[in-house]
C-alpha cells in the first residue's frame, strides 16, 4: 500500500509516486496485481490427440531429459512464446497432432504446444495445462508453450488482431499462475533461464531463433504497460495517482519500441522441441 499525505498532491510529487509504482518490478504493488484475476479470452478448445501413448511418451521423454517419469506439468513457471514458421492454421495443428517424430531430434512424443494463435488472433487450446508439451528443450518440464501462426516475429507483432489476442492470453496465464513477466520469454531466450535444465548433453546449448530477445523486450513492455496500470488501481487510491501522467508516458515507450521491432527484426528459423 502507498500512502500519501492528505489533499491534492503537487504535479511533480504525483509524477515520483507513479514513476515508484510503476517502475518497482519486485514491488509489492506489482505482485498484488499479478496475483489479481485476468479476463479471461475467448478460448476454443480444439484439443490434439493425447491419449495413453503420447502420455507413456512424454513421461519417458522426461524421464530421459529431466531425470522425473511423468507426463504431468504441475506447477508451470514460464510461459514460452514461439511462432509456428508457416502460413496456416491448418498445417500447424495437423503438425502438432500428428504426434511423428521430431525432424531434428527423432523422437517421440511429437512437438506441440498448449496453445496456438491463429492471425485473426482466434486462441485454440490443443492440449489442457496439465500435461505437458514438446516445445522447448530444457523447458518442457516447467513451461506453457504458446505458438502464433507466422513465419517471424516481426508478422506476429505487426498483426493488430493476434498480438491483442496474445497478450490478453498470457496474461490470463500470468495471472493463474502467478508467472512473473519476466519468465515470459521467447524460444531465442530459453538458454537464458533460471529454470533451463537438459540432461542430454549433446542438446546443452540448443535453442531457435523465434521470438528474439529484441522481440520480447517489447512485448514484455506491453505486459508491464498492462501489469503497471492494474498495480496502480490496485494499490494507490485513484483521486491522489498521477494516472494521467503514467498513462501518457508509458505508451508513447511502447509505441517507439514496437515500431524499433518493426524495421530490425528479421525472419528466423523455425521453433521446435
Amino acid at each position: 500500500m502507498v500512502e500519501l499525505p492528505a489533499g491534492p498532491l503537487a504535479a511533480a510529487d504525483a509524477r515520483r509516486h507513479a514513476r515508484a509504482v510503476l517502475a518497482t518490478g519486485t514491488g509489492a504493488a506489482v505482485r498484488a496485481a499479478a496475483a489479481a484475476p485476468a479476463p479471461r479470452p475467448p478460448i476454443v478448445a480444439r484439443p490434439i490427440p493425447f491419449g495413453a501413448e503420447r502420455r507413456r511418451q512424454m513421461a519417458a521423454y522426461s524421464l530421459r531429459h529431466y531425470g522425473e517419469a511423468t507426463a504431468r506439468l504441475t506447477d508451470p513457471k514460464l510461459i514460452v512464446e514461439h511462432f509456428t514458421a508457416t502460413t496456416s492454421y491448418a498445417s500447424a495443428w495437423n503438425t502438432f497432432a500428428a504426434n511423428a517424430p521430431d525432424v531434428e531430434l527423432h523422437e517421440r512424443p511429437g512437438v506441440c504446444a498448449h496453445f496456438l494463435i491463429d492471425r485473426d488472433g482466434t486462441i485454440t487450446q490443443l492440449v489442457p495445462l496439465t500435461l505437458r508439451c514438446r516445445h522447448t528443450i530444457g523447458l518442457n518440464h516447467v513451461a506453457i508453450g504458446i505458438e502464433h501462426v507466422g513465419v517471424s516475429d516481426a508478422g506476429v507483432m505487426g498483426d493488430r488482431a493476434q498480438l491483442a489476442a496474445s497478450l490478453q492470453l498470457t496474461r490470463w496465464l500470468q495471472a493463474r499462475f502467478g508467472i512473473r513477466t519476466g519468465d515470459v520469454i521467447g524460444h531465442a531466450e530459453s538458454l537464458s533461464s533460471p529454470y533451463y535444465h537438459e540432461n542430454v548433453a549433446a542438446l546443452r546449448g540448443r535453442t531457435h531463433g523465434d521470438f528474439a530477445h529484441a522481440t520480447m523486450e517489447t512485448y514484455r513492455a506491453m505486459l508491464s504497460h498492462s501489469l503497471a496500470s492494474r498495480s496502480t488501481r490496485v494499490a494507490v487510491t485513484p483521486a491522489r495517482t498521477a494516472s494521467s501522467w503514467a498513462a501518457k508516458a508509458r505508451p508513447r515507450r511502447i509505441a517507439s519500441a514496437v515500431s524499433s521491432v518493426h524495421s530490425s527484426t528479421a525472419i528466423v528459423p523455425a521453433s521446435g522441441p
